[in-house]
């Protein structure tokens, strides 16, 4: 009788000892997803909301007790988010700095690097604009104020001040033209930011002499399952790597001349992942690099990094 008193007894610290452990455990660790359930908050790009708003859509679609909420901010606000561990899961378009990823390395822990599409920046300009071939050379004076008019590419255009805008002062664009196009030389005083990719596109296709800079995903017509055709109430630009932008050497940002490195305003898109287990990051990581997530990328009009591409002529679309 003792020794079954005693039995109970030590079961019964067992399980309050067990239940301590898993109060403070949970304190410790609240997550309760799992690859296909539960609820997670991720910050994505704004420049890429059209791809991920779409991912996310079918994701909840097929697996129904998941809830994936998307903030959609500059790329900046993105990796301080993740830095700050308020979220482990950003869409974005470069890798960790070293510096970032020495703050996850005092935690002793290593976040994924997953690339999942190569994205193209889009100039444009207002449907009535009938010049719209544009040289990188010309690009890059544009930004540090050498070239203002029109005139100065084109001597017979009358459209007078160019009116170049961005999605926003802060966004991966302009960190990208800074790097990539201006190699650190200061933008010109007279370049001008708006907030979001839409209201670019908006803006220029009410102001003729303008040029917008926009992620490709928001001129890509979601009418077309081609991707072979861009919005109506703008123009697409065509870049050339040349000094001299002409029909033949400019290419429009279409999936295969991204592919082929003809198109010379690209840049790749990435995963961050610094969750510690296998939870709904994980799962809607995995959908993501999967077939159906790269042919949801593919119809986007932007380049999975795993799907193959339809090479096709479409030089008679400017």
């Amino acid at each position: 009788m003792r020794n079954k008193f005693s039995n109970t007894k030590i079961l019964l610290v067992f399980f309050i000892l067990l239940s301590c452990w898993a109060c403070k455990s949970g304190n410790k660790d609240e997550y309760t997803d799992t690859p296909t359930s539960g609820k997670i908050s991720i910050v994505v790009d704004e420049t890429f909301k059209p791809i991920a708003q779409t991912e996310i859509d079918v994701f909840q679609s097929i697996y129904s007790f998941a809830t994936i909420n998307a903030t959609y901010d500059t790329e900046n606000a993105a990796f301080d988010k993740l830095l700050k561990d308020s979220v482990r899961m950003i869409i974005c378009s470069r890798k960790l700095y070293p510096q970032e990823k020495a703050v996850f390395d005092k935690k002793k822990f290593f976040p994924k690097e997953i690339k999942i599409a190569t994205d193209a920046i889009a100039l444009i300009v207002n449907a009535d604009n009938k010049d719209t071939l544009i040289s990188i050379q010309n690009l890059k004076e544009i930004l540090n104020g050498k070239i203002t008019n029109w005139n100065q590419i084109y001597p017979n255009s009358k459209l007078g001040k160019i009116k170049l805008v961005f999605d926003n002062q802060h966004s991966s664009t302009v960190s990208f033209l800074f790097d990539s196009i201006s190699r650190g030389d200061k933008f010109s005083t007279e370049l001008s930011a708006l907030t979001y990719n839409t209201e670019v596109i908006d803006y220029v296709s009410k102001t003729k002499n303008a040029i917008g800079i926009i992620g490709t995903s928001f001129v890509s017509d979601k009418n077309d399952s081609t991707s072979l055709s861009f919005l109506k109430e703008i123009k697409v630009m065509a870049v050339s790597k040349e000094n001299k932008a002409t029909y033949e050497n400019s290419f429009q940002p279409y999936q295969a001349y991204v592919a082929t490195k003809q198109y010379p305003l690209t840049r790749d898109v990435y995963i961050i992942l610094s969750e510690p287990r296998a939870g709904l990051a994980s799962g809607f990581t995995s959908f993501l690099t999967s077939d159906r997530g790269q042919r949801i990328i593919l119809k986007s009009g932007i380049l999975p990094a795993t799907q193959p591409v339809r090479i096709v002529n479409v030089k008679n679309s400017f």
